[in-house]
């Protein structure tokens, strides 16, 4: 089997890839995130990410859009709902790349976050799958999360702290200083 892997960002990826790999899946990364803001903060997890494709000989392929004002457009109506169009915008791609790609499937390395919503995930890629007619292959990567973090702080990956949406930046800053909207 050959499957195209959804990448947001290294340390989130390598325990994906390991597992993948011990399933004898033949794995490829895919870079799209026009979620995360702002440019410095995408610049550094795609460039972390190519850094570490390139030392594990994995093949990367990159889609590189910037997109902060048609991620804004697509969030705006409803920001705290704003992560089910997240979800879309970068399955729905990884989707459509993984079948004009020729793969058998396709998954994300999002599915190892336990601060996703692995439900709603789960929903919108098999409603991807189904649009582009190619197959959704679910893992629960939850239980790697903490060794793909460990991997990552001794390997010295850049390691963010919110999810990429500017959105989620701002509750972290307030949550953190306390400040209520």
């Amino acid at each position: 089997m050959n499957t195209l892997l959804h990448i947001c960002c290294a340390p989130c990826a390598n325990q994906c890839i390991t597992a993948l790999e011990a399933d004898g899946i033949a794995t490829t990364g895919f870079w799209y995130n026009p979620n995360i803001h702002p440019f410095t903060e995408y610049r550094a997890r795609r460039n972390c990410l190519r850094e570490y494709a390139e030392t594990i000989g994995l093949t990367l392929i990159e889609r590189n859009d910037y997109a902060l004002r048609p991620f804004v457009r697509a969030v705006a109506e409803d920001i705290s709902g704003r992560c089910v169009k997240c979800y879309e915008m970068r399955l729905m791609e990884t989707a459509r790349q993984a079948k004009e790609g020729g793969f058998d499937s396709f998954t994300s390395s999002l599915f190892i976050s336990p601060y996703q919503n692995h439900e709603l995930m789960a929903e919108v890629a098999q409603r991807a799958a189904d649009t582009y007619g190619v197959t959704f292959l679910y893992r629960d990567f939850r239980p790697y999360f903490r060794d793909g973090q460990t991997f990552a702080r001794e390997h010295g990956f850049y390691m963010q702290k919110y999810c990429g949406c500017i959105f989620s930046e701002e509750e972290r800053y307030l949550k953190r200083n306390k400040i209520i909207p």
